[in-house]
């Protein structure tokens, strides 16, 4: 298995687990997180080897990155094992797959690569590649449908966490609280979060009773930016790994685009998304895309409404204006709230346990000892 990022720890980590419930013997290595260390999974590399964002941090870590690829894929082809399971990291993870899988070694892609939106080209490489798509909504399964490409809906498993969130937050402060979510990588909370803070101090000069949360995605991080917080003289309670607690329990979400938006909408707060990358990613998002927004909620309510904020536009002052707009139609945001929670009910479906079925199926996996 490889994942790279805290989200896809949490992913991989869950459908571990639901594995063992039918194979308690079974093992797996690979590249991964805490979430999946925790599971019993062996981390061959650490996770952030590879997580990295934009083209710009790829290109400079390239050869170490490619070094790695070369030798866990050499090892996998050696091991023969039951599968393989690349969660998303798409540009890591399918090329790795089509070697894996030429070399008769099942594979699984677990979260779709955004096709639909950005770089459809990639779809033919895909084919080639994997036996099976486990995709977390209902549109992707259609998109790979149309393409012959054997591909399965199983929900978003942040819809099934928020139930039990939902029912443990206390939200009696929500009216007065506003989530900060900067993302997870390091060079993305290092871009995104002064504009943050910046539009924080703008919304409680106008309202000196707003509060702010700000969950980080890890303890580096939370160390590295600690001190700069707190300079703000802000109300910012900072935390570590709740950000479904903070979005739950905030009337509004500042996030960066990517999990946390969507995260958002499942949580019920609305939000303004945010996304800052180097130039040569930029032009080559602009130059591949098919569609006009970035943000998942975007494509997922009736019509587009979340606003969306990148590159020179994410500034502190566009932020505070888009965040006050909500503050001040308080029609729209419980008009929007409705819609997702009906979203949020239509991604509910056990997700770990529909992905282990499907793996297993895919896998043919009958007493096996090893994942």
């Amino acid at each position: 298995m490889v994942a790279g990022e805290p989200s896809g720890d949490v992913l991989a980590a869950g459908l571990i687990r639901e594995i063992k419930q039918h194979h308690p013997d079974a093992t797996f290595y690979g590249i991964g997180g805490e979430h999946m260390c925790a599971e019993g999974f062996d981390a061959l590399f650490g996770m952030d080897s590879i997580a990295l964002m934009g083209i710009e941090s790829v290109l400079k870590d390239l050869r170490n990155i490619i070094k790695i690829r070369n030798t866990l894929t050499q090892k996998i082809i050696s091991d023969q094992p039951d599968g393989f399971i690349g969660v998303d990291v798409p540009d890591f993870n399918i090329s790795m797959e089509k070697r894996l899988r030429e070399a008769g070694i099942k594979v699984v892609h677990y979260v779709s690569p955004s096709v639909w939106a950005w770089r459809g080209y990639r779809i033919h490489k895909i084919k080639r590649a994997v036996n099976h798509v486990l995709t977390l909504f209902p549109f992707e399964k259609v998109f790979y449908d149309k393409h012959a490409i054997p591909a399965t809906f199983i929900g978003h498993p942040t819809a099934d966490k928020a139930v039990k969130i939902k029912q443990k937050t206390d939200i009696s402060q929500r009216e007065r609280t506003i989530a900060l979510l900067p993302g997870s990588r390091r060079a993305e909370v290092s871009a995104l979060l002064p504009e943050m803070l910046g539009a924080a101090a703008l919304l409680h000069q106008t309202d000196s009773t707003l509060r702010f949360v700000l969950p980080f995605a890890s303890e580096v991080l939370l160390k590295q930016h600690q001190a700069s917080v707190v300079a703000t003289g802000l109300p910012i309670d900072m935390t570590l790994h709740q950000s479904g607690e903070a979005m739950c329990a905030a009337k509004l979400s500042i996030v960066a685009s990517g999990t946390a938006a969507l995260e958002a909408m499942i949580y019920g707060s609305v939000m303004v998304v945010v996304y800052k990358v180097g130039f040569l990613s930029e032009m080559m998002f602009r130059a591949f895309r098919h569609v006009e927004h970035f943000s998942l909620p975007n494509h997922l309510l009736a019509k587009p409404e979340i606003p969306e904020l990148s590159q020179k536009d994410v500034t502190a002052e566009n932020i505070f204006k888009a965040a006050q707009a909500f503050l001040q139609d308080e029609a729209r945001m419980q008009r929007l709230a409705l819609e997702f929670e009906q979203v949020s009910t239509q991604l509910h479906q056990n997700t770990d346990a529909q992905a282990a079925k499907v793996v297993l199926d895919v896998l043919a996996v009958s007493g096996a000892q090893n994942a």
